[in-house]
């Protein structure tokens, strides 16, 4: 019941639509009430002999009827058509709030979920909503409305039968409860398992060179059948739960007709009961036990989306761990100076991975960030943009402390050249304009010409409107590199961090970076992390980072003079 009130909270904004499906719904039921009372009539006029008055009232009661069925035409299209709209608007709403949920949460989220299940519960697990809010909701009202209307006409017939008629009810609502509890983890294993089998198609297909480089294939099938037949095996236990209980259902209904059967041939014998009220009866009977049914039909279904809506209200519920403080203002006129002041950071405690970090960058500087691999280096300049919040200490941005000003003013000025470069699958002008879509195609050319990339693209076929592919398969990686540094020249950001550039390339390549980056010195505040000294030589400041603390810091050449561990890698690059 609970996550049916947040549901409920969910479709609130599409009430007019519900309000009318609803409406119609009782009108409709209203009628499928009065019409075996109309052939009930008619059947009495016709049991006690027809004359012209009967034939009249036949007429009469004829006319009703097919009003009344025009009607229901009218009542089912609106119950159906709107509650599928209101459902369908519902569904896209979610899928755009799950998104944009994802979209704003924490990068350490993402660290442990599958991209493909995250798709999952975008597009699979809100298609349930349409499930239960144009099907299961409205026919569970249905159902029940129709149950109360018959149950009150039957009581109106005949107390006697109409209690007898209810006898069943007791063991179809124990055998609903028991059902539900069994069926319901099988269904939220089959979601989950839905969930899994994305991530793993979306793993392999992204890395089919790996797999087919290395001759996996037979074994990537494996796992991805078994994980196919996990979803399966679990939704066919939940079926085999649903092949018990809904012939169950059947079973008692029809024990109930039984009794109703033979109890009312005995009130028919020895108390008088009249043909028309035994049809009637009988003809309500019908209406009686189908909804019935019809709600232990709903509740296998209702199982399995509220085992979708689960998995998708996790998403919307879960916290956003960093977010703007109250009263955050915007970060306005960045020049660009960068301080930490005492920063240590963890990702588990007691693991630190920053330890009394401290340093202070000037505006128009290059900062260089050198050390072996996983000493805290890309952590850091996460920091600067927030994506992490230091355990202890505090990052200033020209004076001001980032937990202070609003993230998206933060993110507005710092603009992000990664290793692992990402292109969207789109043309090399709408990459480069990506995070300035006002720029016009003179303003992104001009970017490129600073990147050292407008060349490469003008050989191209469609030069700026050449498809770069998924990822920017199309380019090479010092290509890829070249047009993430013009995007993030474009922008005009007064900070830009560069993570290792430079670190997959050829010498040639390298060489074209390093003249890129050379243009935008003085200009911008560069901090730059590298395994290629070659890269930061003219870097303002060099910081040595090793096990999580600054162990160095100066110029290359003063760096050089004192013989410790930069020395020692520039004397080792030297050789290659």
């Amino acid at each position: 019941m609970k996550l049916l009130l947040k549901l409920s909270k969910e479709a609130i904004k599409f009430k007019n639509l519900y309000i009318i499906a609803i409406f119609s719904t009782f009108m409709l039921t209203a009628i499928n009430l009065a019409a075996p009372k109309a052939l009930s009539a008619m059947t009495g006029i016709v049991s006690e002999g027809v004359d012209a008055e009967g034939m009249h009232r036949i007429l009469i009661l004829t006319a009703i009827l097919v009003g009344l069925y025009l009607f229901r035409v009218l009542f089912r299209f609106l119950s159906n058509y709107l509650a599928h709209k209101a459902a369908w608007y519902l569904v896209g709403d979610l899928r755009t709030r799950v998104y944009d949920k994802l979209e704003h949460m924490h990068i350490g989220y993402f660290h442990d979920k599958q991209t493909g299940d995250l798709m999952s519960r975008i597009v699979n697990d809100t298609r349930d909503f349409e499930l239960l809010y144009a099907h299961m909701i409205p026919e569970t009202i249905t159902n029940f409305v129709t149950f109360l209307g018959v149950l009150i006409m039957l009581l109106t017939i005949n107390v006697k039968l109409a209690l007898i008629t209810c006898a069943p009810l007791p063991l179809i609502f124990v055998s609903g409860i028991i059902f539900s509890k069994k069926v319901r983890p099988y269904f939220k294993i089959s979601q989950k398992k839905m969930g899994e089998l994305s991530g793993k198609l979306q793993d392999n297909l992204s890395g089919i060179h790996e797999i087919q480089s290395f001759g996996r294939e037979e074994y990537e099938t494996d796992k991805v059948d078994e994980t196919n037949f996990e979803h399966i095996k679990a939704m066919l236990t939940a079926l085999k739960y649903s092949g018990i209980f809904h012939p169950t259902v059947e079973f008692i209904s029809s024990i109930g007709t039984i009794l109703v059967v033979a109890f009312g041939g005995l009130l028919a014998y020895k108390e008088g009961l009249k043909v028309e009220d035994v049809v009637a009866f009988l003809l309500y009977l019908g209406l009686f036990y189908a909804p019935v049914t019809g709600l232990a039909n709903l509740l296998e279904s209702m199982q399995q989306s509220l085992a979708g809506a689960e998995r998708v209200m996790a998403v919307l519920e879960a916290p956003c761990e960093i977010n703007d403080k109250p009263g955050a203002k915007a970060l306005k006129d960045v020049k660009g100076a960068i301080r930490f002041e005492d920063v240590s950071f963890s990702y588990e405690e007691g693991i630190p991975v920053l330890d009394g970090v401290s340093f202070e960058c000037k505006p128009g500087k290059m900062l260089a960030l050198v050390g072996p691999t996983g000493v805290g280096k890309t952590t850091l300049t996460q920091l600067i943009s927030r994506f992490y919040e230091p355990t202890s200490g505090r990052i200033l941005i020209d004076g001001n402390d980032i937990n202070d000003v609003t993230i998206e003013s933060l993110r507005q000025n710092i603009s992000p050249v990664l290793q692992d470069t990402f292109l969207f699958n789109g043309t090399i002008a709408e990459n480069i304009g990506y995070a300035f879509p006002e720029a016009s195609l003179e303003d992104i050319k001009e970017a490129a010409k600073i990147a050292n990339i407008h060349e490469d693209i003008l050989a191209m076929p469609d030069g700026y409107d050449t498809v770069v592919g998924e990822r920017g398969l199309r380019l090479s990686g010092g290509q890829k590199q070249r047009v993430s540094i013009a995007r993030a020249i474009l922008r005009k950001s007064p900070i830009i961090i560069l993570d290792e550039a430079t670190a997959s390339v050829d010498v040639e390549t390298e060489k074209q970076i390093q003249d890129a980056i050379t243009g935008i010195v003085g200009s911008r505040t560069i901090v730059a992390i590298a395994h290629r000294l070659s890269t930061i030589r003219n870097a303002d400041m060099i910081l040595v980072i090793e096990n999580g603390k600054i162990t160095e810091q100066g110029t290359h050449d003063e760096l050089v003079a004192l013989g410790g561990s930069y020395a020692r890698m520039n004397r080792i690059q030297s050789k290659q």
